[in-house]
């Protein structure tokens, strides 16, 4: 059987993520739990460790991008064959796995996507994060050449391939999924999404407000199109 992670990133996410770590135990005891605890100022990681999962504890805050490369460094680097991505708020739902870990498996893809927007996947959002989402995957399709529907999403299955490119090579940005969907393209990496369904968070708020969200989005389509440039000019020469 293939050796296998799930990866959560989580920053004072202390009030949910013993429960979060107990579902994924208990629904899927095929996998390891490594908790890359982002520099949090409440007992997030202690909480981890007695819920039992590995921790490993940065010593102040990078943001979600270098956290989550964190984990793919350890995957990396302790052998393991399969990572999936799992938030630390609860919004992902064990019993879903299953349907990003299937494809991977069956070697149809080296990174599968959970989607909320393809039939069956379903979420609810403000108005203005659906209008943003539909904005980000508009763009990565056209970066890409192939279509998306939810390049937000951070509810991910990663092959052995995919796991040490990520390590190597990942976005440190605020919004790193939509970022990572045109990195893992650029490298020839097969992408594919599957329907899944998001819950609201356990506990806590989103960091991601508005002002915040407008910020990002302006970053992330400079980040894309200087990338797209950059590929031009490297077929050109």
């Amino acid at each position: 059987m293939p050796k296998r992670l799930a990866v959560m990133p989580a920053f004072n996410e202390g009030s949910a993520i013993a429960r979060v770590i107990e579902e994924l135990y208990e629904h899927r005891p095929d996998f390891d739990v490594a908790v890359v605890d982002d520099g949090s100022r409440d007992k997030t990681a202690a909480v981890a460790t007695k819920a039992g999962a590995r921790v490993l504890s940065l010593p102040f805050n990078l943001g979600i991008g270098g956290a989550v490369q964190t984990g793919f460094i350890y995957a990396a680097e302790a052998g393991y064959d399969v990572v999936i991505q799992v938030d630390g708020d609860g919004q992902h739902d064990p019993q879903q796995i299953e349907a990003i870990l299937a494809p991977l498996l069956a070697d149809k893809a080296d990174v599968i996507i959970g989607s909320r927007f393809i039939d069956g996947g379903t979420f609810a959002h403000a108005a203005h994060r659906r209008f943003l989402i539909g904005v980000f995957a508009r763009l990565v399709s056209f970066a890409t050449g192939q279509r998306f529907t939810d390049t937000s999403s951070s509810f991910r299955a990663y092959n052995r391939r995919a796991i040490e490119i990520c390590a190597e090579d990942y976005p440190q940005g605020f919004l790193e999924s939509v970022e990572s969907t045109v990195t893992l393209s650029r490298y020839g990496l097969r992408m594919m999404e599957v329907p899944v369904t998001i819950r609201q968070r356990q506990a806590g708020t989103t960091t991601l407000s508005l002002g915040r969200t407008i910020t990002h989005t302006i970053k992330v389509c400079i980040a894309i199109a200087i990338g797209a440039l950059r590929a031009s000019h490297r077929k050109a020469s």
